[in-house]
C-alpha cells in the first residue's frame, strides 16, 4: 500500500464533534450518522477523519469495496475512514441532502444544507462517487438518480 510519507500521515484525527451525534441503524443503508440536537442553517457539524493515504491509493482501494468512505481532498491526498468505528464513515448518501462536503485544503467539513430537527439522519449528495454510476442508489428521495 502506497501511503505518505510518515510525517505528513496521520493515521486517525480524534477531533471532538462540534455537535451530539450517534451511529444508529438507518433506513438507508446499514448504520446512518444521526443528529441527538437542532441544528442551523449552514453549521459546521464535523469533520471527516481517517486514515491519510495519497488519491492514487484511495482510488485502488475504493475498486475493492461496496462501501466506500474515502474523500479526496488537496494536493493528491485522500482520507479513508474505512477502518473508523464512528463519525461521518457513516453519513449516507442522499440525492436530496441536508448536508454539504467542504474540502479545505488537507481536511473534508460538513455543514448542514437548512436547519435539521433533532434526531434526524444527516445525509450528503457522493455524486460523483468511485462508484461511477454502478451502485444502485438506495436514498429513496423524489429526486434520485437511482445509481451512484
Amino acid at each position: 500500500m502506497k501511503k505518505l510519507p510518515k510525517k505528513r500521515q496521520q493515521q486517525r484525527m480524534h477531533r471532538a464533534w462540534p455537535v451530539p451525534m450517534e451511529v444508529k441503524p438507518s433506513a438507508i443503508e446499514g448504520r446512518g450518522l444521526f443528529t441527538k440536537v437542532p441544528l442551523r442553517a449552514r453549521q459546521k457539524i464535523g469533520e471527516f477523519a481517517g486514515e491519510r493515504i495519497t488519491q492514487d491509493e484511495g482510488r485502488k482501494r475504493a475498486k475493492t469495496r461496496k462501501q466506500i468512505a474515502i474523500v479526496e481532498i488537496h494536493n493528491g491526498q485522500a482520507i479513508d475512514a474505512g477502518n473508523e468505528t464512528t463519525g461521518f464513515r457513516f453519513i449516507n448518501h442522499s440525492c436530496s441532502p441536508n448536508t454539504f462536503l467542504r474540502i479545505i485544503r488537507e481536511r473534508a467539513e460538513f455543514y448542514t444544507l437548512h436547519p435539521i430537527n433533532a434526531g434526524t439522519e444527516l445525509t450528503v449528495n457522493c455524486h460523483p462517487s468511485h462508484h461511477q454510476g454502478t451502485l444502485s442508489c438506495k436514498c429513496g428521495t423524489a429526486t434520485c438518480r437511482q445509481f451512484l
